[in-house]
């Protein structure tokens, strides 16, 4: 059997397998409020499976945070039930779930955050993009943040870890990846501030560092994970040395001794099969760096996917694109089935079609073989 399908460890929990569900933003919350709907705890209870990782999609952890109409967040009493439903229908199926947590920094817009301008570490031109009530449009121009005022952010952070172990979920993860305002504050084309947050990559972190100390505070240090995304450019980011400064998250990431590090591999644009002869590339450079578990993700087919995580690599792989549409992804995985195909207009945003709705392996091969037999009684 395949490493992949064996039995793993992350921080206080034993995992079957080491098959993740990667969070995916699906704009899918009841509005205005951004309440986590009925068919959302549909849809990750249907992708759990007995001592499998789920990371829910990122939550917002204030009105300023917020980036995407329709994305989750995790801010209000109003909230509350809707995420205690989905952490309850992940344990049902016997799952784990972690929430993750976000901040979009200076990835926003007037009219889905608290009205003021976007916050971010410093002031620069970039071309991003929020979604409103008319689609995708620029950003609004975002202003840098006054030290004083990043105490308060990494409250917020404390306040929606709590918020997500009332609601009855395993752990956190800490979004520190795709451009967002964790990773705006890390990599150096964004951050240009002269403060104790700015400079040197030991004070880049900084924010990185605090954040995570208030997710710790509430969950302790094993049942809490990092995002990253080396290389990553989503969100105008960028940074002069990125293998230097990923290398030293990594090393302090490792100093915590949290649950895992959850790591992004740089995209091959316009290939759908990202990894099919392609070696991962972040992870190898981040594995001499951090020795707990590290999971892998971005466009990994069956056949990567358990050559990284032979290789040592990597401990565990994040799927995404396949999971929407196979909510038996394991299953399927670990005895070599075939997947049903995924449906990209269907990712962002909709109703429970191409979302809620995919059959399973088993209920493929019943509804099948029920054709079958009726096609059988007619000829007889």
């Amino acid at each position: 059997m395949a490493k992949l399908f064996t039995s793993s460890k992350i921080g206080a929990y034993d995992l079957k397998h080491r098959v993740v569900l990667a969070p995916m933003t699906r704009l899918r919350t009841i509005q205005p409020d951004d309440i986590p709907s009925p068919m959302m705890a549909d849809f990750y209870g249907q992708r759990a499976s007995q001592d499998g990782l789920v990371i829910i999609e990122a939550a917002s952890i204030s009105k300023q945070a917020r980036s995407y109409l329709g994305a989750a967040s995790i801010f209000h009493d109003g909230q509350d039930a809707g995420w205690k439903a989905i952490a309850d229908a992940v344990h049902a199926k016997g799952g784990r779930a972690f929430l993750q947590l976000i901040h979009g920094g200076r990835q926003s817009h007037i009219e889905v955050n608290d009205g003021g301008a976007p916050v971010a570490p410093s002031v620069g031109p970039f071309d991003g993009v929020a979604l409103t009530k008319d689609g995708f449009v620029p950003v609004t121009p975002h202003r840098a943040l006054e030290t004083h005022e990043i105490a308060g952010i990494v409250e917020d952070f404390r306040q929606a870890a709590l918020r997500a172990k009332k609601a009855g979920f395993d752990g956190v993860e800490l979004h520190g990846a795709n451009g967002y305002l964790v990773d705006q504050f890390i990599q150096d084309g964004s951050n240009k501030r002269t403060d104790e947050y700015g400079g040197p990559v030991e004070n880049r972190v900084r924010f990185m560092r605090e954040s995570l100390e208030a997710l710790i505070s509430v969950y302790g240090a094993d049942r809490v994970g990092v995002r990253i995304s080396p290389s990553g450019e989503w969100g105008g980011v960028s940074d002069s040395n990125p293998e230097a400064t990923f290398s030293y998250v990594a090393k302090v990431l490792n100093e915590y001794k949290i649950a895992y590090l959850h790591v992004i591999e740089p995209r091959v644009k316009g290939d759908d099969t990202l990894h099919h002869g392609h070696p991962v590339v972040a992870t190898a450079y981040l594995r001499p760096h951090f020795s707990g578990p590290i999971i892998a993700a971005g466009g990994f087919d069956r056949e990567s996917a358990i050559e990284t995580v032979e290789s040592g690599l990597a401990d565990l792989v994040a799927f995404a694109r396949h999971f929407t549409s196979n909510p038996d992804l394991p299953y399927r995985l670990g005895n070599d089935l075939p997947l049903t195909p995924y449906v990209r207009t269907a990712f962002w945003g909709g109703t429970e079609e191409n979302y809620s709705d995919f059959p399973t392996y088993e209920s493929q091969q019943a509804a099948r073989q029920a054709s079958e037999d009726e096609e059988n009684a007619e000829v007889a």
